[in-house]
């Protein structure tokens, strides 16, 4: 399934959400044409070893803004673009920032505890955008997600898929592609542990907004 757009509405413009996404994507477009890409990527990369020696911390941070490939930073951003900017509706800027960077941080920790090679580069802003999601799932469960249903190899049709459905089955398969990394120990091509950590934040702080803003009687 992909979604397509979010119908739910916002009442501010999302410039943080906008700014993410053209940050993300001008890096991406920049690094690309560089000769040394893979250089940048080895020295900007996340490491699990840089958490246990507790060295180049701030590549946590860092990673967040490289991708892979067109396919990754497109796939990242678009996400990102579709729930994004409900998520700093309700939040606002600053918290919005803070949950994007605490969810690709706890993205970052769960992938080094469960990453078999501790030596492995991991990249992307998975983990951050997995964090919109989990906040989105809590905040907007019955907002409806336009999403192209593939019908075989030729056809699709697009339907309106409730957020909790749509969230819910989205989690379902990162958790059981992560499932695989450690039955069979092997670092899979992307991190859906990271996904997982990332997300796990969203639901929390989605948590505690929802507390926050309720009625006290």
């Amino acid at each position: 399934m992909f979604p397509i757009k979010d119908i739910n509405q916002t009442e501010k413009s999302p410039i943080l959400t906008k700014l993410l996404v053209i940050i993300n994507i001008i890096i991406f477009i920049y690094l690309a044409i560089q000769p040394n890409y893979q250089e940048i990527i080895d020295r900007f990369g996340f490491r699990p070893i840089y958490l246990y020696k507790m060295e180049r911390i701030e590549t946590i941070i860092t990673s967040m803004f490289l991708h892979g490939g067109l396919e990754h930073v497109i796939g990242n951003m678009w996400f990102l673009w579709i729930f994004g900017d409900n998520i700093e509706d309700k939040f606002g800027r600053l918290k919005f920032l803070i949950l994007y960077i605490l969810s690709g941080a706890a993205g970052s920790i769960l992938f080094s505890i469960t990453a078999v090679n501790p030596y492995i580069v991991a990249i992307g802003a998975s983990g951050a955008v997995s964090g919109i999601l989990g906040a989105y799932l809590v905040l907007f469960p019955n907002a409806k997600i336009l999403t192209v249903i593939p019908i075989g190899y030729y056809f699709f049709r697009i339907i309106e898929v409730k957020a909790i459905y749509y969230i819910f089955f989205w989690f379902i398969l990162q958790a059981i592609f992560a499932s695989i990394t450690i039955i069979s120990l092997i670092n899979l091509p992307v991190a859906y542990w990271a996904h997982i950590g990332g997300f796990a934040v969203g639901l929390i702080a989605g948590i505690i907004y929802r507390i926050s803003k309720s009625p006290q009687y």
